[in-house]
């Protein structure tokens, strides 16, 4: 069993390029240390929206417990360290399988 994280981002307008040089940089990476799969990224430049899916085995209890390890990790602090906010708006949500 595998729990999807559905992340939908609204990018500081200016930002897109920045922000996908960053994550390509350091998401792949920290999510994979903290045992995560990124299963799906699309970037819609026209309207400055970026939408990824994450994953980890387990149902959402494990999921939320390895998030909120993650969250207060080391890692996770140097990916952020310094970098200006680049989301304007965050949508994140588990989902359900429908197919």
């Amino acid at each position: 069993m595998r729990t999807v994280q559905l992340r939908r981002y609204t990018l500081v307008d200016g930002e897109y390029d920045a922000f996908l040089s960053w994550w390509n940089e350091w998401m792949p990476r920290v999510r994979s240390e903290a045992g995560f799969r990124i299963d799906v990224a699309y970037g819609i430049p026209e309207t400055n929206e970026f939408v990824w899916a994450v994953s980890a085995e387990g149902d959402q209890e494990a999921f939320l417990e390895r998030e909120r390890i993650y969250m207060a990790s080391a890692a996770r602090a140097e990916a952020f360290d310094g970098v200006p906010q680049r989301v304007a708006e965050y949508n994140v949500r588990l989902v359900d399988s429908i197919v």
